[in-house]
């Protein structure tokens, strides 16, 4: 036992003094509990009980806000949950100015996400969601850029609403596809009337055009009935007969 003391000693003092530090990483060190530097990547000397040093990642975190219940302007109750990226830009202020930067940003999230959904419409919440992400990511990003560490992106995730409010919903959505459909009904009709009149004035002006469409019509019409039709002929049809019985005589 006494033979593998000395090697015991030197593991220690070598599994505590040498730390590896990855380039995704920054080591914060104290010299007898206060501040002296920032270390980065690489194999990093550390002396043991003198200096302590504190790991900082310094990638990108998802971090989950908790469903917050939520009261819109327009009094409408609902279920709120977003997600906040961010990541630490100051290692040293992220280990100094805060106890833990992760947990005091998920509750600034959570108290901004009821703040700023409490001012915003129930429409407003569904229509214009990246409004409101682009104002909660400014809030909460100026709330912990003191800590170093820097919000880009905030994003809301799902927006649950009580039973009756989702069907006070789906029937005004159905009410505007009626109304949308009775539109577009309404001016099919109006160019076809239109089509019409200019149809009819396009005749008046020209008769043997008129006399045309008789024909076509009766041509469609023996096409489809084999019973005998009766059909009504304007005498100018005729004319050119007449005249020429007249000549003969």
């Amino acid at each position: 036992m006494q033979f593998l003391l000395p090697f015991l000693i030197i593991g220690f003092l070598i599994f505590y003094t040498f730390k590896r530090v990855m380039e995704y990483e920054r080591l914060v060190v104290f010299f007898l509990g206060k501040f002296q530097i920032v270390k980065g990547p690489g194999i990093r000397v550390v002396v043991p009980v003198i200096q302590q040093m504190v790991k900082v990642n310094l990638q990108t975190v998802t971090m989950e806000v908790p469903p917050q219940d939520v009261i819109t302007r327009d009094n409408v109750s609902v279920k709120v949950n977003a997600v906040i990226f961010l990541r630490v830009v100051d290692p040293q202020r992220a280990i100094l100015a805060v106890q833990d930067y992760l947990y005091s940003t998920s509750q600034i999230g959570q108290t901004t996400l009821r703040s700023v959904l409490g001012q915003s419409q129930l429409d407003d919440l569904l229509a214009k969601r990246e409004e409101i992400n682009t104002e909660l990511q400014r809030i909460i990003d100026q709330q912990t850029e003191p800590w170093g560490v820097k919000v880009t992106a905030v994003e809301v995730k799902n927006v649950d609403l009580p039973q009756e409010m989702q069907r006070a919903i789906a029937k005004q959505a159905e009410a505007e596809r009626e109304r949308r459909a009775k539109v577009i009904h309404a001016e099919g009709e109006f160019q076809a009337a239109q089509r019409l009149a200019d149809a009819a004035n396009i005749m008046s002006l020209n008769p043997v055009a008129l006399q045309l469409r008789y024909l076509q019509s009766l041509v469609e019409i023996a096409a489809e009935n084999n019973s005998t039709t009766i059909f009504p002929v304007p005498i100018d049809i005729l004319a050119t007969f007449f005249k020429g019985l007249e000549k003969k005589q």
